[in-house]
């Protein structure tokens, strides 16, 4: 248990950063080639602006993802033995490719100004894009083979990879990869917009930064609905590839036909069944089976299912973390459409910079996919138990069988301070560098005679 918190806790430190990492990458890209298509001078500033944000949060995101390489060969090493034939191969890949063009050409990009040729400047940020979201899917490759074990045979006791191309082209990876992408640059449009309602109530720049917060508007409506459309897919694909864990996002103890969609709900794991419940009669069976009578099995018919085919054990997830992550992601997701809805209302009345209280509401509002990102992948983890290779190894055997409770104590507090300490120093420079940033000299403030002065 103590490894697992290790792990998940690193995992969701990191996961703040990589989104944005993707995500803005990309939208500072079409900014820049805005710039490079129309010469206007607006458009490099925003490109510049954003593209500070950007490297604080990559150099932060890199650091605080070093420390899981060492966990799988330290804390899970009962795990790294087992499907290090199949899971080192994706991992290299993202290292030696993708990793590597995204770090050599964001050198090329920050230094290359002025330096270079517009194009070939411009032709590395997008590189930078593209790889990062290479980078992104050989990690999903590598995450979906834990989730749906594809491309191997068994041999002395553990896979081994029998089919290079069926493991890249695993159907899992398919459905995860658009959506964690999608999830992405929602996120980096909600600090968009964000940072350009922060300035736009300030009175910073505000004609450049309405160009910013038009771009993050769309982008986000755009990637946030098809979160939501590529989302849906996903869940009916894994009712079909891991119906437990969808059984217990949906708080579904016994088998229906057809199934009600619960909307609020208060599972309990010791007596299997909820203290409260409202639910939309046939609603679920739609969402799996795009009918409204179709059959879905509970939890307690699947666990008798696994039991026969596994052995005796307790294959039942955490049923109410599992249930709540998978509403925070939908009610949320929903939640910040309408709320970006309103914007671009505001935004087509010419009246969104005299909204103060909706400008505040747009800068929390960037808090939204984090949220939702986090509870992603905490349901994609835990809602998989208790397989951390689904049907081939247990996460109980898959834990270092040598290393001492005490041992994992002490780093895993250790982690926690570093982390924070980064989580810190990472928003202070990000906000501080958004108050004073790269276009902080074009900033009209008002000194204290009431004379308008450029600083």
């Amino acid at each position: 248990m103590l490894s697992r918190i290790q792990f998940a806790t690193t995992s969701v430190f990191h996961f703040f950063f990589v989104p944005l990492t993707i995500g803005l990458s990309l939208l500072i890209a079409i900014l820049q080639t805005a710039y490079y298509k129309t010469g206007r001078e607006e458009y490099k500033k925003l490109t510049k602006y954003f593209g500070g944000i950007f490297l604080i949060n990559f150099a932060v995101g890199v650091g605080t993802g070093i420390v899981q390489e060492f966990e799988f060969g330290m804390n899970w090493a009962g795990y790294s033995r087992f499907v290090g034939d199949i899971f080192g191969a994706p991992l290299a890949v993202e290292a030696l490719l993708a990793f590597f063009i995204e770090s050599t050409f964001i050198g090329v990009w920050i230094f290359g100004w002025d330096r270079v040729s517009r194009k070939i400047h411009l032709l590395s940020i997008w590189l930078v894009a593209i790889s990062t979201m290479l980078s992104a899917y050989w990690i999903i490759v590598a995450n979906s083979f834990m989730q749906h074990p594809v491309g191997y045979a068994m041999q002395n006791g553990k896979p081994e990879m029998t089919n290079f191309w069926t493991l890249i082209t695993n159907p899992h990876a398919f459905y995860q990869f658009p959506h964690v992408v999608f999830g992405a640059i929602t996120t980096a449009a909600g600090v968009m917009i964000a940072v350009s309602a922060f300035n736009i109530m300030k009175g910073f720049q505000v004609a450049i930064f309405k160009k910013s917060m038009l771009l993050g508007l769309v982008a986000g409506i755009i990637a946030l609905g098809l979160t939501l459309f590529i989302g849906d897919a996903q869940g009916k694909y894994l009712v079909q590839t891991q119906p437990m864990k969808m059984a217990a996002a949906e708080a579904l103890w016994n088998t229906e036909q057809p199934a009600a969609l619960s909307i609020v709900a208060l599972p309990d794991s010791k007596t299997h069944s909820n203290k409260f419940n409202i639910a939309i009669p046939h609603m679920l069976s739609f969402m799996s089976y795009s009918n409204f009578t179709g059959k879905v099995d509970g939890i307690n018919q699947l666990e008798a299912q696994m039991v026969q085919q596994y052995g005796p054990g307790n294959y039942v997830p955490p049923v109410g973390p599992s249930f709540w992550c998978f509403r925070a992601m939908v009610y949320l997701g929903t939640l910040g459409i309408l709320i970006w809805l309103g914007a671009i209302f505001f935004f087509w009345r010419r009246t969104l910079e005299n909204k103060q209280k909706y400008l505040k509401l747009l800068m929390w509002a960037a808090l939204i996919p984090y949220i939702c990102n986090s509870t992603g992948w905490i349901l994609a983890e835990i809602g998989r138990q208790p397989w951390i290779v689904y049907g081939l190894l247990k996460t109980s055997d898959a834990v270092s069988s040598t290393v001492k409770p005490e041992y994992v104590i002490t780093t895993l507090i250790g982690f926690i301070l570093i982390y924070i300490l980064l989580i810190i120093l990472a928003l202070f420079l990000t906000f501080r560098y958004i108050r004073l940033g790269g276009m902080n000299e074009h900033h009209q403030i008002n000194d204290e005679k009431g004379d308008d002065i450029w600083c």
